[in-house]
């Protein structure tokens, strides 16, 4: 039915007549015939995939009504109806036109038609519903002795980069409308640098698109907007290539040997090669990242992330260009972007990580996306310091920070949760509120004063409606479940769970939550019942197999549980929590030298998880082989030496 795309592919999308729009797998080439294109290709060419496959063109992740639409339209409305499941999506304009960034035209056209010929008066809106006002009034005069620019004029404001970020983030729609009043976090929930999303240092690794590096930016940071670098009307460059670096950065200090530390003309040293390195996505589309950070091949090194250097010198490794980069900035200054270590650390599991994270999230220069990645990272390292601090992040001046602070609430009680998120039921972002609410789901009303249980009702109206809007996808299922659970309606949440199975069978987090409602109703046949339906729509869910197994552990059917453990590890090895309970579960059927091998085996791959430790060290101990034991509990003390119970353990084994 449609074309989708210009350039560098183009894919074509098949309309359904419950008014899906499903997107095909095998795509145009738009580019050059030169360049590798003017070819037929296929988007996944080395993945079998079958029409049970997320991926399959059928399916809910090839939907344009959700996946794509509004972005590439204008003015558009998904109207999707739960009640028959179909889709009645319309739009003001298919592509992305005027109205996309500056509203409504209509008061433009009345002020065009009032105007006449003359230029416009001075600060005159010219009837468009949103102006961008974030580059008037700003000079960006050379300091010439340091050869680069600085910012001269007004406060520096955020709109302009808001209404980018509407289409060119990783984020989920949270409210339409954003056409006439493009407030980001009033309609988006932006992804934060998480793992799978961006490699440790903040690099971007999957589909992100660029706000989420540009925040990260020094650019960002001293007030450079999208369009001091792009023009949105022509889609081209300022300046061609790195001469668009040029309009803040001196040539003559910067395009030097003794900068870049290459023989000027070398083919491909330039700013963009190697401060905003690319990565393709969709076979053709290569995209910069535009952290615009310095190359670091010391941290590749260390943590495994990429770098410039060795993404141009293919045949050479980290090793030769961390040592080359040492020796052409002997006196290289601490980078800007400095929360490598800690991210990292917060993602192995290390105790320490909460001493780094805090670090990151107190500096003065660390970017709002960043000090709320590292807020949200804390919630595995709650302590009395850490929640003093994730208490301040709930009142930070950065609503992105006071998103990730109410994630974290999730770690506390429910009945803590009032007094730290009440204030947020009136917060002036939309997703702040619908986040605060849903943290209080449940809460009684005779806990909150008059005033507090309207601001609930008026922002849980918001979350509903959030969800509602997004009731094509089964995560919405999930949290309206969650809720009406949070709120004490088992009914409720066992519909909502439904209809997210419903959307997708293989949904796994609803069917997992609707597992354990029903036994918690003491439902344990209808529990095992879901349990091996899920499998039998996908049988290489690890999941479903350690849910599986831990509800025959829970009916004595210890010898197929064991089973059932047995082919989550093998399915997902990565995941320490389902060697450990494999381990757990081998040892209390008598089996102890081979849950040892489990835990082993599990602990090569995740040196750093306390829990694998701690149960090879009891374990062990329990056999009678204490210097093994030992040996264990010193890892574990290695890990965190104030750790109470390793230190009793190793003193009861010494």
């Amino acid at each position: 039915a449609y074309t989708f795309g210009v350039a560098p592919l183009q894919q074509y999308l098949v309309a359904f007549p419950d008014g899906r729009v499903q997107a095909l797998p095998l795509a145009w080439d738009a580019r050059p015939e030169a360049a590798g294109g003017q070819r037929w290709y296929h988007l996944y060419p080395d993945e079998p995939i079958n029409y049970r496959d997320e991926l399959h063109w059928t399916g809910l992740q090839q939907n344009w009504n959700y996946m794509c639409a509004d972005c590439h339209s204008t003015n558009l409305r998904k109207n999707y109806d739960p009640a028959t499941d179909r889709f009645a999506t319309d739009w003001v304009e298919i592509d992305v036109a005027c109205e996309a960034c500056h509203g409504p035209g209509q008061d433009h056209v009345a002020w065009a038609a009032q105007a006449g010929d003359g230029p416009p008066a001075a600060g005159a809106n010219l009837g468009l519903a949103v102006r961008f006002h974030d580059r008037r009034g700003v000079a960006w005069p050379m300091d010439v002795a340091t050869g680069q620019a600085q910012r001269s004029g007004g406060p520096i404001t955020r709109i302009e980069i808001g209404a980018c970020a509407a289409c060119h983030s990783r984020r989920g729609l949270v409210a339409e409308g954003r056409e006439r009043d493009p407030v980001y976090l009033d309609h988006h929930l932006p992804a934060l640098l998480t793992e799978g999303l961006y490699h440790p240092d903040g690099q971007i690794q999957d589909e992100v698109y660029v706000w989420g590096s540009f925040t990260q930016s020094k650019m960002h940071e001293r007030g450079v907007t999208c369009s001091d670098c792009h023009d949105p009307h022509s889609l081209e460059l300022r300046a061609e290539g790195a001469n668009v670096c040029a309009q803040c950065h001196l040539p003559s200090t910067f395009a030097t040997p003794a900068h870049t530390g290459h023989p000027e003309n070398t083919e491909g040293v330039d700013c963009l090669s190697c401060h905003m390195p690319e990565t393709t996505y969709m076979g053709v589309d290569p995209r910069r990242d535009h952290s615009m950070r310095t190359p670091r091949p010391d941290l590749s090194l260390a943590f495994g992330t990429p770098n410039a250097c060795t993404a141009c010198h293919e045949d050479q490794d980290d090793s030769w260009a961390a040592e080359a980069f040492a020796r052409m900035y002997p006196e290289a200054k601490t980078p800007f972007q400095h929360w490598t270590t800690a991210f990292h650390q917060a993602r192995a599991g290390l105790p320490q990580a909460e001493v780094s994270l805090l670090t990151v999230f107190g500096k003065a220069d660390t970017p709002d996306i960043v000090r709320a990645t590292a807020i949200r990272e804390l919630a595995a390292y709650l302590s009395p310091l850490s929640g003093q601090v994730v208490e301040r992040a709930l009142r930070d001046d950065s609503g992105l920070v006071r998103l990730a602070a109410l994630d974290v609430l999730e770690a506390i009680p429910p009945a803590n949760r009032i007094a730290l998120a009440g204030p947020l039921l009136d917060d002036p972002l939309r997703t702040v509120r619908g986040q605060a609410a849903a943290a209080l789901a449940g809460t009684p009303m005779n806990q909150l004063d008059l005033a507090s249980r309207g601001a609930l009702q008026r922002a849980m109206k918001d979350y509903w409606d959030w969800q509602m809007l997004n009731a094509d996808r089964p995560e919405s299922g999930l949290n309206l479940g969650n809720l009406s659970l949070a709120a004490g309606n088992a009914t409720q949440a066992e519909r909502h769970y439904r209809q997210s199975l419903a959307r997708d069978p293989e949904f796994t987090p609803a069917r997992l939550n609707l597992v354990e409602l029903y036994r918690n109703e003491g439902m344990a046949g209808e529990s095992l019942a879901l349990l091996r339906q899920g499998l039998e729509i996908n049988p290489d869910d690890a999941a479903l197999h350690h849910a599986l197994g831990l509800a025959l552990v829970r009916s004595g059917d210890t010898q197929n549980a064991v089973t059932e453990l047995r082919r989550a590890v093998e399915l997902a090895p990565e995941a320490p929590r389902f060697a450990y309970v494999l381990g757990v579960a081998l040892n209390s059927s008598g089996q102890a030298s081979e849950a040892v091998t489990v835990l082993e085996q599990a602990h090569e791959r995740q040196p750093n998880n306390r829990e694998l430790l701690f149960a090879l060290a009891t374990i062990e101990r329990d056999r009678d082989r204490r210097e093994q034991a030992a040996g264990w509990a010193r890892a574990l003390l290695a890990l965190n030496p104030g750790d109470e119970a390793a230190n009793r353990l190793l003193a009861e084994l010494e």
